[in-house]
Formats: structure tokens, C-alpha cells, sequence
């Protein structure tokens, strides 16, 4: 098989891309919509948003920091889906990660104030000169939430089998290219 030159210098041809993304929304079946729905507003700062008519399920749909949250009721067979241990924290298990804008003090007070079982996690990166620091806990449901510190990671791409595209609105990691520049071309 002939190779192009887009091949052999680790670019794509515009046909072989994968369309534009960006997340969209998390979905997150619950035990009580109300009680999770409570929790994602006042722990974690989410705004309750219309859901659109058409869709006929128990549930709430929740916005803020460019993505959503989407919470429906779980019922019948689908219940047995939940996590069966809600106290249960290992960072290594399955979790949804936001980059907290708050310091970590207000973050971790938050939770002692609001009695939400945390575990908090520093780990000194001496190569780039930061503490990344993370706080784990879960939902009502038992589902893992982390709050960190992540922007400070350098994103560094690991090959040639794509482009890192970031948004342009939001604050995001820095960014080394395989040049050793850090802008974005």
C-alpha cells in the first residue's frame, strides 16, 4: 500500500478527520432526581435548566461551567445499575473530574460544612514546578466526582494520531507542541 505525504508526516487528509466535538452533558441515573438535583446546585454550583418538552422520563436537566448534567429517575431494571457502596472512594475507579476555579480551601470547606465524606490528594510534580491537588467524593447515587487543580498538567501529545483542539472560552492546561512551542498554530 503507497502511503501519502499526509500519512507519512502524521497528518490526516480533511476526509479522514473526525468531526469538531466538545462534551456535551453527563448523564447520571439517580435514586431521587430531587436529592441529586439538590446536591449538583449546592455542592458543586449547577443552574436547573428547562428540559425540552418532547422528552417524556422522570428526571431534570442541569447546566453550568459549559457542560451539562443530566439526571433521570432510575426505576425497575435499571436501578441495579447504581453503585451498591455510595461511601466507597478510590481515584482510580470511574469519576467525572471538573477544574475548580475556587481555592481549594472553599472547596474543601464546602464539603465539611455540607458533611460530604472527601479524600483530598496533593501530588508534587517537581518537573513542572506544581502541586496538583484533588478532592474526591461522591454523589447521592455513589457516583465519583473530582474537583482539581488539572490546568496545571502540560498537556504534551504522546504521538502523531492526532491534533489536541481547545476551546477557545475557557481557561485550559498549557499546551506543548512537538516543537517546544506552546501556541497554538
Amino acid at each position: 500500500m503507497e502511503k501519502s505525504e499526509d500519512h507519512i508526516n502524521g497528518g490526516e487528509k480533511q476526509k479522514d478527520k473526525p468531526p469538531a466535538m466538545a462534551l456535551n452533558h453527563v448523564s447520571r441515573l439517580c435514586r431521587s432526581v430531587k436529592e441529586s438535583m439538590d446536591f449538583y446546585v449546592k455542592v458543586l454550583g449547577f443552574v436547573l435548566i428547562q428540559k425540552p418538552q418532547v422528552l417524556h422520563f422522570d428526571g431534570a436537566w442541569l447546566f453550568n461551567y459549559g457542560v451539562g448534567i443530566h439526571l433521570v429517575q432510575a426505576k425497575g431494571e435499571n436501578s441495579r445499575r447504581l453503585p451498591a457502596d455510595r461511601d466507597h472512594l478510590d481515584p482510580m475507579d470511574n469519576h467525572i473530574s471538573f477544574q475548580s476555579v475556587k481555592t481549594w480551601e472553599q472547596m474543601e470547606n464546602r464539603l465539611k460544612e455540607l458533611k460530604i465524606k472527601h479524600m483530598k490528594r496533593t501530588m508534587q510534580d517537581e518537573k513542572i514546578g506544581t502541586a496538583i491537588v484533588q478532592l474526591f467524593f461522591n454523589d447521592p447515587d455513589g457516583f465519583m466526582i473530582e474537583i482539581c487543580n488539572c490546568e496545571n498538567l502540560k498537556l504534551v501529545p504522546a504521538g502523531s494520531l492526532g491534533h489536541i483542539k481547545l476551546p477557545l472560552d475557557r481557561h485550559n492546561p498549557p499546551l506543548e507542541l512537538g516543537n517546544g512551542n506552546h501556541e497554538l498554530p
